[in-house]
């Protein structure tokens, strides 16, 4: 009878080790590609914590269409295998998102260990006809293009009664927030409806070989529309402890920025639909502050990277090397050429940084040809800028548009105007 026992206990640990083990795919269930994918994800919650979306699709198709967004539990693995995931025509919301933020959400806890990994060719994709498009700022419109004066993007919904007439945080295409441990990798974007990927208080993350097909403008029925604030990378309000190497591409904004801003007394709260942040737009102190973030390897036709602070936010300790702008001539460069390969400062956000708030800057091995190499533009402090080639317009490959007294222990080393 023992022994009888012994076989069962054995027979039940082999089944349970093949579960476990086991690939959960959203062909594994029914539904749409939405409902599919998500409940792939909510099966892995508590078993394999893991999923792969395969190239094919059991509906016959080789795509996942996305109705509204995907999100994501700590713990969780998602496997993109050569497969193109997109957006709907009628999505208005993020492609993934962390499941601890949205609408309503006001007090977010922290979450922990989120990847989404390519293995392939791995395309994720905007709407062939987007409902919304561009920042919380921008107002929708069919015909940005003929708007001279106005903060506008594309949007279909643009001038339907009851539809929220601007952009917010819902266009960003992947959108991060209080979590700690997160890997992106290996993934190719187009065509985002504005950021393509925004970190807020995140932590200990590792992004690398992200490349980017998103320019300025995209073709609805064959007429050019304008796509405002399409910002590869986003670090916003706190992120810490970042790796992010191999980014490239084409973008309609900064390739990457890092921001710390504190714009009293505009504020938006945790799941303000009207916000472009999904947390708080609210500086709280130290906690706030980006810092520790390494940047390597990246290129890009119009902006690198940019850091931000306004009034008393901070952001420091940021190391980057290798950076090249470059403009390209199949794809016209907004407003009219790259105004920095590297920004230091930042106007129009609020207060003025506060003196020394942004310090502890090393930027390396810089390459670029537009309307400056490195733009400084707030009393920084205690920063090194090495190895740059500049072949752009300005005089110097380093531009002060304030007084460079206001400046404390700044070293410039080999910045060659050629």
């Amino acid at each position: 009878m023992k022994y009888f026992s012994l076989l069962l206990i054995i027979a039940y640990s082999l089944s349970a080790n093949a579960h476990s083990n086991r690939t959960i795919t959203p062909n594994d269930f029914t539904g749409s590609d939405t409902e599919r994918i998500q409940a792939a994800v909510n099966a892995a919650r508590g078993t394999t914590r893991k999923i792969v979306i395969p190239k094919g699709n059991s509906n016959g198709s080789n795509s996942w269409i996305i109705d509204r967004a995907i999100l994501l539990p700590g713990n969780m693995t998602v496997i993109l295998d050569n497969c193109t995931v997109q957006l709907s025509d009628s999505c208005r919301d993020n492609m993934f998102r962390s499941d601890n933020v949205g609408i309503g959400i006001t007090h977010p806890e922290w979450s922990y260990n989120i990847n989404i990994i390519g293995e392939g060719d791995v395309l994720l994709k905007g709407a062939d006809n987007p409902r919304s498009t561009g920042d919380a700022y921008r107002t929708l419109t069919l015909a940005p293009e003929n708007e001279k004066n106005r903060r506008v993007s594309y949007g279909s919904d643009a001038g339907k009664n009851g539809i929220k007439q601007t952009g917010d945080w819902r266009n960003n295409l992947i959108q991060i927030a209080y979590v700690d441990g997160i890997h992106l990798k290996n993934i190719t974007i187009e065509n985002s409806h504005a950021w393509a990927i925004s970190f807020e208080r995140t932590r200990n993350a590792g992004i690398s070989d992200i490349r980017f097909k998103n320019p300025e403008t995209i073709s609805i029925n064959g007429i050019q529309k304008k796509v405002y604030n399409k910002d590869g990378i986003n670090l916003r309000h706190g992120c810490k402890y970042f790796s992010i190497h191999n980014i490239t591409g084409i973008n309609g904004d900064d390739l990457i920025a890092l921001s710390s801003l504190d714009v009293a007394p505009f504020y938006h709260t945790h799941g303000d639909v009207n916000s472009y942040q999904i947390t708080s737009t609210q500086w709280n102190g130290p906690e706030d502050d980006t810092e520790q973030i390494f940047i390597t390897n990246c290129q890009t036709n119009y902006t690198g990277v940019a850091i931000r602070a306004s009034d008393n936010a901070s952001i420091h300790h940021v190391y980057i090397n290798g950076i090249i702008t470059k403009a390209r001539p199949d794809t016209p460069a907004p407003y009219g050429g790259s105004p920095y390969t590297l920004l230091v400062g930042g106007k129009g956000y609020g207060q003025p940084s506060a003196q020394e708030r942004i310090h502890h800057i090393y930027a390396m091995n810089l390459m670029g040809d537009g309307k400056s190499l490195i733009l400084v533009e707030s009393p920084i402090a205690n920063c090194v800028f090495m190895n740059g080639i500049y072949t752009g317009i300005a005089p110097t490959a380093i531009t002060y548009t304030i007084d460079k007294t206001e400046t404390k222990n700044i070293s410039e080393v080999n910045l060659v105007k050629n």
